[in-house]
Parts: C-alpha cells; sequence; structure tokens
C-alpha cells in the first residue's frame, strides 16, 4: 500500500501536539503506524494528552526525533480516541512495526497497566501543510 501520509506516514516519531483550555500547545514524541490514509499512536489511558483531546481533538504532527526534536512538515488534523477494540489493533500495528523493542513494551505494557492502562489514538490528518 502506497504512503499517503508523507514523512509522518514513515517517521518512527512523531511529535503529537495536543492543546491546553488556553490554546497553549503541548508536544510529545511518540511512535506511530500508518495504516490506511490514517496514523495511529498509543499511550497511557490516563496521560494528560488523551485528557487535552477528549475537551480538544484539534492536534498537529510532524517527524522527529525520540527526544522530540521536529524534523518536517507540520501537519494539522483531528485526533480520536480508540475503544477497547480499536486500541487492540493499534498494539498489534506497533508489534509489527516496531520488531524488536515494539511486542516488549507492549507486553510490559499490559502486565503493568492491563489492557485498559493504554489506549490507541487515531489521527485523521488534513492535507493543509504548514512549516513547524
Amino acid at each position: 500500500m502506497s504512503n499517503t501520509l508523507g514523512a509522518v506516514g514513515t517517521a518512527d516519531y512523531v511529535l503529537l501536539t495536543t492543546f491546553r483550555k488556553d490554546g497553549t500547545p503541548v508536544p510529545t514524541p511518540l511512535w506511530a503506524v500508518a495504516e490506511e490514509g490514517k496514523l495511529y499512536v498509543w499511550t497511557v489511558t490516563d496521560s494528560w494528552k488523551v485528557k487535552r483531546l477528549r475537551r480538544n481533538p484539534e492536534i498537529t504532527v510532524q517527524p522527529c526525533d525520540y527526544r522530540g526534536n521536529p524534523r518536517g512538515e507540520v501537519m494539522h488534523g483531528t485526533g480520536r480516541i480508540l475503544d477497547e477494540y480499536g486500541s487492540e489493533h493499534v498494539r498489534k500495528l506497533i508489534r509489527r512495526k516496531y520488531k524488536l523493542s515494539g511486542p516488549l513494551i507492549v507486553l510490559g505494557s499490559i502486565l503493568r497497566r492491563g489492557k485498559k492502562g493504554t489506549v490507541g489514538i487515531e489521527l485523521i490528518l488534513s492535507a493543509t501543510t504548514g512549516t513547524g
């Protein structure tokens, strides 16, 4: 399948930015996996980014390194918290993409928090890009 998301579709890490109530951007580097024109990330269920997304689904995303240093174009879009089934699918995608570390990290997370302790997030990106 062809990559329709550009650099964020192939990046090992993306900088997901969510927004506080006052509009302040809060960037977080995360693993990401592209599938069928959408980007998926995985995080702790009770994290602040999840709380911010529940209130305001607006996001930006761009490729970055593991420390969160941006490396490409900013893409705008919306984020959607996935249900249990969708989150399990994202775990499967993460295990597949990150062949050695992915299965270990996902397993450790399940042992530590249980399956409900983490959640998948679907990022639907618009065609509009900007610089960051």
